[in-house]
């Protein structure tokens, strides 16, 4: 099994005060990382936390139930779907 090793190009740098690096070194040395390892993988959870947040969509099974009946079961297109589709392939050639 191989192990590809990624270059580490990308630097960020913070500035922070001696009472700020005293906790971020106090937490570090109990997860047994460097600072920068405890940062970094600190703010990345938080990171993917956010983004999970922002981006998925979580629906009750009333609402799932709804969504995929009108997947499932689509409406025919109206005037002005048929309208916009002949106007984006007019336009896309």
């Amino acid at each position: 099994m191989s192990i590809t090793v990624e270059a580490k190009d990308d630097r960020l740098q913070v500035r922070l005060n001696a009472e700020a690096k005293t906790v971020l070194q106090r937490a570090a040395n109990y997860r047994h990382k460097t600072v920068s390892q405890f940062v970094l993988a600190t703010a990345l959870a938080e990171a993917e936390k956010v983004i999970r947040e922002n981006e998925a969509v979580a629906l009750s099974a009333a609402d799932w139930k709804v969504f995929y009946d009108a997947l499932s079961n689509p409406s025919a297109p109206n005037a002005a779907l048929r309208k916009a589709f002949a106007k984006y392939q007019k336009s896309a050639g």
